[in-house]
């Protein structure tokens, strides 16, 4: 067996990855690009139910921008922290997001904003440095040491290797 083909077959036996689940969410996304955004949310539900950080993003998106769905800044941020936890750098930027503007939430976070944006650049999110870099500016030399402190905490658990 070719190694690619090696490690399509063991992400399959851990259940890492899927055909059904990763057919659903690109035919998803083919169906928010064309605006049929009820399809899609329906495309994307079982992949999201079952764990799947992608679909759980994008349900995020969904409940964020009221595409399909009545918006739902509790909910987006509900789907954006399940995903943002696997270690979805997009879902951390946009919990980074609800912290900053504090938007349904009873006020905003910076040190909490702060921490999923330097999170979500580690991860590889390109616009979560520029995010990140504005934050800062808004923040105390306190809250900033208080968002260090719990970056490390959780940069350790979601990228030990960065």
């Amino acid at each position: 067996m070719k190694p690619r083909y090696q490690l399509a077959a063991l992400a399959l036996m851990l259940g890492t990855i899927g055909p059904p689940a990763a057919a659903d969410i690109e035919e998803a996304r083919d169906l928010m690009e064309a605006s049929r955004f009820e399809q899609a949310r329906a495309a994307l539900w079982p992949a999201a139910r079952s764990g799947n950080a992608d679909a759980e993003e994008l349900i995020g998106v969904m409940y964020a921008l009221g595409l399909g769905v009545e918006q739902d800044h509790v909910r987006a941020f509900e789907w954006y922290l399940r995903s943002a936890l696997k270690g979805h750098p997009g879902a951390q930027s946009g919990i980074g997001w609800y912290y900053e503007v504090g938007l349904g939430m009873p006020a905003p976070d910076l040190t909490r904003a702060y921490m999923w944006y330097v999170l979500s650049a580690i991860g590889g999110d390109p616009d979560a440095a520029i995010s990140q870099e504005e934050v800062i500016k808004k923040m105390t030399p306190d809250e900033i040491e208080h968002a260090n402190t719990l970056i490390e905490d959780y940069r350790v658990w979601m990228y030990p290797f960065r």
